[in-house]
């Protein structure tokens, strides 16, 4: 398995020397593309693990560590040349796991990152027993955002996979837009009238691929319901 590292730096020479040196020891990377849309980004790529600077454009890198919190609680390394002890504090406080100061030994960041891979996910990591969404044959595994239905299986998108959780959770209700907008989106402000829609057909195509056929219903003036077709 190839744990996959997000690293949020705005100085693209660092990035670039950071990508290059965790890919040769056999991790998947991405350096974000938006500064504007770092937890969509987040999302959709679905990390193991964040490097993250404190300087970063709009907001500072306490503020998405703690947007990352809400979340998720995969392991977060602040890589910054603020070397104060408060900035320090303000990183562990703002929910980080750890701060590497700027310049920093490569060897060091990918130590830390084993380490706190290990931690998360390997040998030292506790035993909890998975947890499975399950609505008959159709089951869904959050932790891994897998997707199975009579033995097929799908990987989905992170934002797929709280639409598709809310939806059989609530099952046979129906789940209201503000309730699903509130759930994916925090600053509903921002949120296009049809983007939460364009979601949903995106989960009803992953469902269609498993062999489900309208496995979302929509309730006009009430929100969404999961159409057991099966």
């Amino acid at each position: 398995m190839k744990y996959k590292i997000y690293i949020v730096e705005d100085d693209l020479s660092i990035s670039t020397l950071l990508q290059e040196y965790i890919d040769k020891y056999g991790f998947e990377v991405k350096v974000v593309e938006n500064f504007d849309e770092i937890i969509i980004e987040f999302n959709e790529y679905n990390p193991d693990l964040v490097l993250l600077d404190v300087n970063l454009p709009k907001f500072d890198g306490f503020y998405w560590c703690r947007k990352i919190r809400q979340q998720s609680k995969i392991p977060i390394i602040f890589i910054s040349a603020r070397d104060s002890g408060m900035d320090q504090v303000m990183a562990l406080e703002s929910g980080a796991d750890d701060y590497i100061t700027k310049p920093f030994y490569f060897d060091v960041v990918i130590a830390k990152i084993k380490s706190h891979i290990r931690r998360a996910f390997g040998d030292y990591a506790p035993k909890v027993e998975e947890r499975i969404v399950e609505v008959q044959s159709l089951k869904f595994y959050p932790e891994r955002l897998e997707v199975e239905f009579n033995g097929e299986k799908l990987i989905i998108t992170k934002r797929e996979g709280i639409l598709l959780e809310c939806l059989m959770k609530k099952y046979p209700k129906v789940v209201s837009r503000d309730f699903l907008l509130e759930k994916i989106w925090d600053d509903l402000e921002f949120v296009e009238e049809n983007t939460l829609s364009v979601n949903i057909s995106r989960v009803r195509k992953r469902l269609q691929v498993l062999g489900i056929d309208k496995g979302i219903e929509t309730i006009r003036g009430a929100g969404y319901r999961l159409n057991k077709t099966w």
